[in-house]
């Protein structure tokens, strides 16, 4: 199965990627394990930063919103998402070292603002994972708000059995369990995210 790697590494067109789902409106361009060795690949390849860019230039104009799911770290993967990308969505999970790497990231979307995408803008921060009976996730809960003030979305994502579940099934919350509160969660954060937008 062709994937987002064979758009960054091979110059597939992003029409032969694009793949529909069982949701009405909603396709995905798939990733596979051959994204995991990209990273090397990519840091011998000229304009290295802009690959996911220019691969996804010509769907803009199909789609109402792109989506691109970053992995967990700072690499060239996510600089190419922060580099293709107009705005911007920081999970932040409710535990303890959550905290942790959000300086660098802030440092990282700096850097990439200043000189690869001038328009990128952070559009909100959610809070994952969070379960209000805990002191720590209040905690942390209560440091995000004071550090992004309005940026902080209502919505959030609490921790959820039925929320872990969902992938295994190959499918999303919505139809996995479309009655449970993470289903609810991500229809509220829905809503938030087309009032800002």
């Amino acid at each position: 199965m062709k994937s987002i790697y064979d758009g960054l590494m091979n110059d597939v067109a992003i029409g032969d990627l694009i793949l529909p789902t069982a949701e009405k409106n909603v396709d995905i361009v798939p990733a596979t394990i051959d994204l995991a060795g990209a990273e090397p690949e990519l840091a011998v390849v000229i304009s290295r930063e802009n690959r996911l860019k220019d691969s996804l230039e010509p769907a803009k104009g199909l789609y109402d919103f792109i989506l691109i799911d970053c992995p967990p770290s700072l690499g060239l993967l996510t600089i190419n998402s922060l580099a293709a990308a107009d705005e911007l969505i920081i999970p932040i999970q409710c535990e303890f070292y959550a905290l942790e790497g959000l300086s660098k990231l802030l440092d990282t979307i700096k850097l990439v603002k200043m000189r690869l995408n001038r328009d990128l803008e952070v559009q909100g921060v959610l809070l994952t994972m969070y379960d209000g009976r805990t002191t720590l996730a209040r905690q942390v809960a209560d440091e995000v708000r004071d550090f992004f003030k309005e940026k902080v979305y209502k919505a959030e994502v609490p921790r959820s059995v039925k929320l872990a579940e969902a992938p295994s099934f190959g499918q999303s919350i919505l139809v996995y369990s479309s009655g449970s509160k993470g289903a609810g969660a991500y229809r509220d954060l829905a809503k938030e995210v087309i009032r800002r937008g």
